[in-house]
């Protein structure tokens, strides 16, 4: 019997790994039996992973996204602090807004149990180019840095809360991924848009003081967190959310089959000569 060469075991080996049994190369050592036996068993246990594998991904994948649809209505996509706080001034419910913050709490708990277990999620894009968990995440963030810094009572204790472990997922995700934090190129707070969105809060019955100090406060928050979402965006290649947007666009309106629907739907203009 001739002596096989290193092609005829590589041969042996897949066969082996990947649970062929084509049996057209068989051991000839009891010690080569033996690492055929453990080879099989990896082969099994190989295979038993990423069937288990990919449904876990999916799962966490689509838990994450839940919420950054439900935010496009809410705050508009990309979202921002300013569209979400403009929207809920005009429901003027400082209590919602509350109960929205401690909904966004629980999600970003979960986005850090998940994303650090499985940090390939970090890269997974949502179904829209004007989304992602980065920017839906920041926004929030930016929001509770304004009620922790202008708010008092309950929304501003719930807004501590929700600050804190949001701040805690991007910190760790960093860390995770060894991204180093960076300060953003830019300030993304001009004073025009500190001052709108000081007139949002009051809207929105949030605001219970106002001025220097308060401006004061929001410098340290902000730099608590933007250096790190300011990495992981450059990582990413995700863009950070503005503070406010001049024209929010919002996805369930701008669809293709959107704009095909309203055209279809809509009543046909009356004729010149009709008189209502």
């Amino acid at each position: 019997m001739a002596r096989p060469d290193f092609a005829t075991d590589l041969y042996m080996s897949g066969t082996t790994f990947f649970t062929l049994g084509l049996g057209d190369v068989s051991p000839g050592t009891p010690v080569a039996r033996l690492v055929t036996v453990v080879e099989a068993g990896t082969g099994f246990g190989f295979l038993a992973i990423v069937i288990s594998y990919l449904p876990v991904l999916y799962g966490a994948f689509s838990q994450r996204e839940v919420n950054i649809s439900l935010l496009d209505a809410r705050a508009g996509s990309p979202p921002s602090a300013g569209e979400l706080l403009r929207r809920q001034g005009e429901r003027q419910n400082a209590e919602a807004l509350g109960q929205y913050l401690r909904d966004w709490e629980t999600w970003s708990a979960q986005l850090m149990e998940s994303h650090l277990s499985y940090p390939v999620l970090c890269y997974f894009r949502s179904q829209h180019n004007n989304q992602s968990w980065l920017a839906a995440l920041t926004a929030v963030l930016d929001a509770c840095a304004l009620l922790i810094a202008y708010a008092q009572g309950a929304l501003k204790s719930q807004a501590e809360l929700t600050f804190a472990i949001s701040r805690h997922a991007v910190m760790d995700l960093a860390q995770v991924m060894h991204i180093p934090p960076r300060p953003p190129r830019d300030d993304r707070l001009p004073a025009r848009a500190l001052a709108e969105l000081r007139g949002l809060l009051a809207a929105c019955r949030a605001a219970e003081r106002g001025g220097e100090a308060c401006e004061g406060k929001l410098v340290p928050l902000r730099g608590m967190y933007e250096p790190y979402v300011n990495g992981l965006a450059d990582r990413l290649l995700m863009a950070l959310p503005p503070w406010t947007t001049a024209e929010p666009v919002d996805n369930w309106r701008t669809s293709p089959w959107g704009r095909i629907s309203a055209g279809l739907l809509s009543p046909p203009e009356p004729h010149k000569d009709e008189h209502f």
